[in-house]
């Protein structure tokens, strides 16, 4: 598979914030011409109890919405806990799962952010920029910017910005449930990214891809 040169992970909070910036700069916003076949669906859990972390990754066909591989991997955190920088803490458990599939995927989606973060590059963006794929953050909770209450009905949604910039939107993927925050990752567009989450939906709040992805993360963690 192919992968961009990867960055060290056991660095200094002053290099990781050096790391995110020359990251930023390899970051594209513009859609892929052909549709992706194979969509690929990321999560992680970590167990205080045991200290690890466990990435699972399924890959689907993008037309039938049928998961056809299942990868996981488990590790020890290399980096502390510290918001903003959560990719140096999950990123090598993802890269070590991701190195196991057969198949590999046009479009990544990871529960997590894209550009919808403090400095530009949350865990979808950091790791397409590594591995050269569009990807999206389908993330459940806000980290940053402001909006307003989409309406109920699937399918609305509003603009996330930040700084007046538009990072994003706040999606609902489920009647009168609450909506997702959609950021583009890399090589993607907002309203790409937006639009690939609800076709991706099966009637939960999740898009399936990160749905069964967290299952299966929670299940590996039980498993192991």
């Amino acid at each position: 598979m192919r992968m961009a040169d990867i960055h060290p992970w056991v660095v200094s909070i002053q290099d990781a914030f050096k790391i995110q910036k020359e990251l930023t700069e390899k970051l594209l916003f513009e859609d892929d011409p052909d549709d992706p076949a194979l969509i690929a669906g990321v999560d992680v859990a970590f167990s205080r109890g045991r200290d690890l972390l466990y990435a699972a990754i399924v890959v689907f066909e993008a037309e039938t919405m049928k998961p056809i591989e299942v990868a996981s991997a488990a590790q020890q955190p290399v980096f502390p806990y510290v918001p903003g920088l959560l990719t140096f803490r999950e990123g090598p458990v993802v890269l070590q799962a991701y190195e196991k599939l057969k198949l590999e995927p046009d479009l990544v989606m990871f529960d997590g952010q894209g550009i919808a973060h403090p400095r530009g590059l949350g865990l979808a963006s950091h790791m397409g920029v590594l591995l050269d794929k569009p990807s999206i953050g389908c993330a459940k909770s806000r980290l940053v910017g402001e909006f307003k209450e989409p309406k109920q009905k699937r399918g609305a949604m509003r603009t996330l910005s930040l700084h007046r910039r538009k990072v994003g939107v706040v999606l609902r993927t489920k009647d009168n449930t609450k909506p997702l925050f959609v950021s583009p990752g890399h090589r993607i567009t907002v309203e790409t990214a937006a639009r690939r989450v609800l076709e991706a939906g099966r009637g939960h709040r999740l898009p399936e891809p990160t749905r069964l992805a967290h299952l299966e993360a929670s299940r590996a963690k039980r498993d192991i």
